[in-house]
């Protein structure tokens, strides 16, 4: 197998979304325009059923494009597959948003709530409301439950924030 690191960004996306299978039908939709799945079966070794899950679901992502048309020799309709290169950037920057999205909502949930724990680090932390239920007794080890400093992790939320922002911002043409 050769390294991705100098392949096409379509196909290192790929690989990063689902990994060898992934990889493989990138390839070959790049190898050949408008390839049928059981042409890319053929041409990776995958079973038809996994080229069909891995397709559907790139096209899910709007990284490929199909066009029906009809098979000549067969006479019923099959779906031709092309690469969409020109939507990777899009993928990534939504991806990000993404992320920036749930950084943004975990930082909210940090700040407006109170957690408690009673030090063990096999036990979970509790929100004020079933600490107050528990009597602030811990609900795994049944030690003395305590309200904890979360400014490390409100800091830590905050910094990936502004890496985050910093980066889709840069990326804006």
């Amino acid at each position: 197998m050769h390294s991705i690191e100098y392949e096409d960004s379509f196909v290192k996306i790929a690989g990063l979304i689902g990994g060898e299978e992934y990889l493989k039908v990138a390839r070959a939709l790049l190898n050949t325009k408008d390839v049928t799945d059981e042409e890319i079966a053929s041409a990776t070794g995958l079973k038809i059923n996994i080229v069909r899950k891995v397709l559907y679901d790139m096209f899910g992502k709007a990284l490929i494009t199909g066009i029906r048309v009809k098979d000549e020799k067969k006479g019923w309709f099959v779906y031709r597959w092309r690469a969409k290169q020109d939507q990777v950037d899009n993928f990534i920057d939504n991806q990000k948003k993404k992320i920036l999205d749930r950084l943004h909502n975990r930082l909210e949930y940090e700040e407006s709530t109170e957690f408690y724990h009673c030090g063990n680090r096999d036990c979970p932390r509790v929100k004020f409301d079933v600490a107050v239920e528990l009597f602030f007794k811990c609900p795994n080890c049944k030690g003395s439950l305590n309200m904890i400093d979360n400014t490390k992790i409100k800091e830590a939320l905050r910094h990936k924030i502004g890496q985050v922002t910093t980066d889709i911002n840069s990326n804006k043409k």
